[in-house]
């Protein structure tokens, strides 16, 4: 049965950055290929830059990162600072230069530690279960948050990937969290999922796809878990205001089980790769 249609391919080629919306991409067994290849390690906390800690971070989204050519190991990028300006990945000094427009010793890297983590802020109450959010604190913001240090890439190793190696968002889910906020701007770009797919309704439908497999044209992928939501969601970015409002919805009406961890707030899956290929918008979606 056809299901939908993809709507929308996402690739972030730098972790937190704005990224590209291509018409076609390939997708290893690692993910979209040229997805997440790139982070900003900052110098002083050892840690990987996230705006998941938007105290620091939040700047990130002001920030756009495409690839130069072809995706693919040892490709350059083109990064757009806020004001406009292009950099390239290879150029002499980009370190320096990232350094100066984030005010944070960063390093522009490709590969990560064994023990490579993030911070991560739980800005907005029910996100996790509370045994979860304390038992990883690491620190406190000033108003009182706790903030926790994630690893990373815990299904796609070698990527600056949080979690797996594809996102998975539908057109439905978004409608039916419009209906709950209608204030809110719903924009897929909040959520920088890799697929979003086009689904008739107003329902979460992807809530019963774990253990599923999803083809999207030749591609297909197998539904992992639910995908839980962050404080990245709320923050400004393009012409989206500020509005901790998204995720506060999230976290009061789409509780789902998130890796035998209890209840997590999550909006749309994640998934891993069965059958790599190319992914062209336009491209039929089945759930087996």
């Amino acid at each position: 049965m056809n299901d939908g249609r993809l709507l929308e391919i996402g690739r972030f080629p730098v972790k937190s950055m704005q990224g590209e919306s291509p018409s076609t991409a390939d997708v290893a067994t690692s993910g979209i290929v040229g997805d997440r290849t790139h982070g900003l390690f900052d110098r002083a906390s050892g840690k990987v830059a996230s705006a998941k800690d938007p105290r620091k971070w939040a700047q990130l989204l002001r920030f756009r990162a495409v690839h130069a050519g072809e995706p693919g190991p040892g490709g350059a990028l083109i990064i757009t600072l806020p004001d406009g300006t292009e950099l390239r990945s290879d150029d002499a000094g980009v370190d320096e230069r990232l350094s100066g427009v984030t005010g944070r010793d960063v390093e522009l890297r490709t590969e990560l530690a064994a023990d490579a983590g993030y911070d991560y802020v739980w800005e907005v109450d029910g996100l996790a279960p509370d045994a979860v959010v304390t038992g990883s604190q690491t620190d406190t913001t000033e108003d009182g948050k706790v903030v926790s240090t994630m690893p990373l890439a815990f299904m796609a190793p070698g990527t600056f990937q949080d979690v797996a190696p594809i996102t998975i968002l539908t057109t439905a889910a978004l409608s039916a969290m419009s209906r709950l906020h209608p204030d809110g701007m719903w924009h897929p770009a909040r959520f920088r999922s890799n697929l979003l797919l086009d689904v008739e309704g107003d329902e979460i439908v992807e809530n019963g796809w774990q253990g599923r497999q999803v083809a999207v044209g030749d591609v297909v992928l197998e539904v992992a878990s639910p995908s839980p939501r962050c404080v990245m969601t709320t923050l400004p970015l393009l012409d989206l205001p500020r509005d901790r409002a998204i995720l506060q919805t999230v976290a009061r009406h789409n509780q789902q089980e998130f890796a035998g961890l209890g209840q997590w707030a999550c909006l749309g899956v994640y998934a891993s790769v069965v059958t790599p290929g190319a992914v062209s918008v336009g491209d039929p979606v089945t759930l087996l």
